[in-house]
């Protein structure tokens, strides 16, 4: 080979690792945002329509939502603030609500975890560049970094009354600041039950995971905390207000970086080294989410990019009330994702998991299963997931209770169980509600899941 020769393969190949770097990073940065999208399409598949229909929803199994839960009624709410700023007026009573822009990221909590402490209230939500005159008294004030909102509502079932729970959904009201904006009242629907899909797991790893990107990036206006991952994409030939047409080498590099990107992000998730992943020493449990400073990952003078590659590749939202580590908290969540061992949790395998009564929560806690592929709730013939204690566990006496999980009941008849498959991983989240001091000073703890014989 030439000197001539010889060059130009080191300049392509330089060139080429240079795009393959950034594609990566790229993708691990905006994975938040083409997941947020795929929750407006997934609720737009079950007859949700921004600012016109609402609905409500027992989410269950056949509801693809990474690591959502089946605890509570859910109230999906998708706004569109390119009309203006609307108002979302909650009604007194156990709500918890968190709204997120389509990049996950974190605008506001009302309800019970928000400045208006389930007392009810008007909160207002005022989109990105608005320059016109905003109330100062009556309402809390929250600005969003883009036009499409994710708001999602739960309603606490009290004393297990899951048709009150839903029916206080429907009492929030949700209309513009401005009485003379376009504007017909929306209506609710209950999509119970309707197969859904909020998640990019179908095509996470092809090309279909950068044009939803692009398509993002089109539609919304800029966000300046964004800038310099957008000349990451700009690089890779995603750019507002440019068509995206990547060529065969292009192609070919963005396609081998949704493969390797997302590879790097379930090790991430799922085989963790950080040391303060871990709740206490002699658990296996570990923190669901690492860092807890605010709803975006802020770490003192730095972004805490790995915290978040982790928690959004296997959920959705993010909010200060949800990552707090303290008895003022509105939830806390522990991940489970080996036995007591340190072994992957097997499908064909049947555990036991110990849970020590009473369990320091002022509300309720659950434990739920989770498929380690769709990062959903387990499908199986049992159409279950979750054990809760405003369920399945109420009225619960005794010092302790035994959970069981495995691929048969025969070996746990009478028991509280939840199905597995066979050939297939799982992981499980624990939350408590309302959690109480115990529950973080190490005076409580669960067992480990242990290999039940």
């Amino acid at each position: 080979m030439s000197d001539n020769a010889r060059r130009d393969a080191d300049v392509t190949q330089a060139y080429d690792a240079a795009d393959l770097n950034r594609a990566i990073q790229a993708y691990k940065f905006f994975y938040s945002t083409v997941s947020g999208a795929a929750i407006i399409k997934g609720n737009e598949q079950i007859g949700v329509v921004p600012n016109e229909v609402f609905a409500t929803l027992d989410c269950g199994p056949e509801q693809l939502v990474y690591t959502a839960n089946s605890d509570t009624p859910y109230g999906p709410i998708l706004l569109d603030l390119a009309i203006g700023p609307l108002v979302i007026d909650l009604p007194p009573g156990p709500l918890i609500v968190c709204a997120m822009d389509i990049n996950q990221r974190w605008v506001a909590d009302m309800g019970v975890p928000g400045p208006d402490a389930g007392k009810g209230g008007k909160h207002l939500l005022v989109p990105p560049g608005y320059r016109g005159e905003l109330p100062r008294d009556g309402y809390y004030v929250h600005q969003a970094s883009s036009n499409r909102q994710i708001v999602g509502v739960r309603s606490l079932p009290v004393n297990g009354d899951v048709a009150g729970a839903k029916a206080r959904l429907t009492t929030i009201k949700v209309y513009p600041l401005k009485p003379d904006t376009p504007w017909k009242e929306p209506r609710w629907i209950d999509a119970t039950g309707k197969q859904q899909d909020t998640t990019p797991a179908s095509f996470e790893t092809n090309e279909m995971f950068w044009r939803v990107l692009d398509d993002t990036i089109q539609k919304e206006p800029p966000y300046e905390g964004y800038r310099a991952e957008y000349g990451n994409l700009s690089a890779l030939g995603i750019q507002k207000g440019k068509p995206f047409a990547p060529d065969k080498r292009m192609a070919g590099i963005l396609q081998k970086a949704a493969t390797e990107a997302n590879a790097q992000m379930r090790i991430q998730s799922f085989f963790d080294r950080r040391p303060d992943r871990q709740v206490w020493p002699d658990r296996q449990w570990e923190w669901a989410s690492l860092r807890f400073e605010d709803g975006d990952f802020n770490a003192g003078e730095y972004l805490d990019l790995e915290a978040r590659e982790k928690w959004f590749y296997q959920a959705i939202g993010a909010s200060p009330a949800m990552f707090r580590r303290d008895a003022n908290a509105g939830s806390l969540y522990w991940l489970g994702l080996r036995d007591a061992n340190g072994a992957l949790l097997d499908g064909g395998k049947n555990y036991r998991l110990t849970v020590p009564l009473p369990v320091p929560g002022k509300l309720f806690w659950s434990v739920t299963v989770y498929d380690l592929e769709t990062r959903s709730q387990i499908q199986t013939a049992q159409n279950k997931a979750a054990l809760r204690s405003l369920f399945e566990l109420a009225n619960l006496s005794g010092d302790s209770v035994e959970l069981f999980f495995g691929p048969e009941s025969s070996a746990h008849a009478g028991k509280p169980w939840i199905q597995t498959l066979p050939g297939r991983g799982w992981f499980t989240y624990f939350r408590i509600y309302g959690p109480q001091a115990a529950a973080f000073d190490g005076t409580w703890k669960p067992g480990d899941i242990d290999v039940a014989m």
